[in-house]
């Protein structure tokens, strides 16, 4: 809570002191936001990721039955994990479809990555030029359950998370970077993808799990036995290229009213996330 206060506060301040209005943060992505669905739908972002970065995917209508499992369900709007849920069987599969309330949260089904690493790749765009990265931050994930395919987030206990970028290269992280550009021209991101190693990442040998376009927490800050002082510096410095790149946001960009729209959408999520916590206890 501290963390994401001392994000919000030093963007602010920036953003005075630059002249950039505040609450364009919320206009970093416009492009990729879907109005008529009210959301950064998982789909149209899918639609944007090389072939050979892709994973299956697709709407679950309760007819279509993966080839394999286990698989994820999960709405078509969502981030830090929220309301993900995982099948390994098709009678699992069935149980799920059977708990899942009447709304207009539409759901999908994704194959699991077959990487046994997860990497969340966070970026700022290059204010001057969106081939290149501002900031770039890479965080191996863990879980310490020993499960083979855990829903990650910062809302699970188990996860942790290791900041790998100080081992990188200059070279491994303009090959991470040409990757992270090649998957999306976004001003702010964070990239899920699941590698075998460390240089499979760098190879371009990966799978992407997830894209964050909506307020995207830096995972860097999340990881133990950083200094404190080393936390306050990425801020600063990746708020201060955030605000830089806010300032390059047309002003004939269309606006879409994307903030009010997520809150209503963040609550339909809590409630799946809650409602799987009520199944569990019974």
């Amino acid at each position: 809570m501290i963390i994401r206060l001392l994000l919000v506060l030093s963007y602010i301040a920036l953003c005075i002191k630059l002249w950039v209005k505040p609450w364009h943060y919320f206009r970093l992505n416009t492009p990729y936001f879907n109005e008529n669905k009210g959301l950064f739908s998982k789909l149209d972002i899918d639609r944007v990721i090389p072939k050979q970065w892709r994973l299956s995917q697709w709407v679950d209508d309760g007819v279509v039955e993966p080839q394999n499992y286990p698989v994820f369900v999960k709405p078509e709007w969502g981030q830090n994990s929220q309301g993900i849920l995982r099948a390994d069987s098709p009678e699992e599969l069935k149980f799920l479809r059977s708990q899942r309330e009447s709304n207009d949260m539409r759901f999908l089904v994704q194959e699991a990555a077959r990487g046994g690493i997860e990497f969340e790749i966070f970026t700022i765009a290059d204010a001057h030029d969106f081939n290149k990265l501002a900031v770039l931050s890479i965080t191996q994930v863990g879980n310490a359950s020993g499960d083979k395919y855990p829903i990650n987030g910062i809302y699970n206990t188990d996860t942790n998370y290791t900041d790998i970028t100080p081992q990188l290269s200059d070279d491994e992280r303009a090959k991470i970077t040409e990757h992270a550009t090649s998957i999306g021209k976004f001003r702010i991101s964070r990239i899920g993808v699941r590698a075998d190693s460390i240089s499979d990442l760098v190879a371009g040998n990966f799978q992407v799990i997830e894209i964050n376009l909506f307020v995207p927490m830096p995972l860097v800050l999340l990881c133990q036995h950083r200094r404190v002082i080393d936390n306050v510096r990425f801020v600063f410095n990746a708020m201060t290229a955030l605000v830089k790149v806010t300032k390059t946001i047309p002003k004939d960009q269309p606006r879409k009213a994307i903030f009010f729209k997520k809150l209503s959408l963040m609550r339909q999520v809590k409630s799946i996330d809650e409602n799987e916590v009520g199944n569990e206890s019974h």
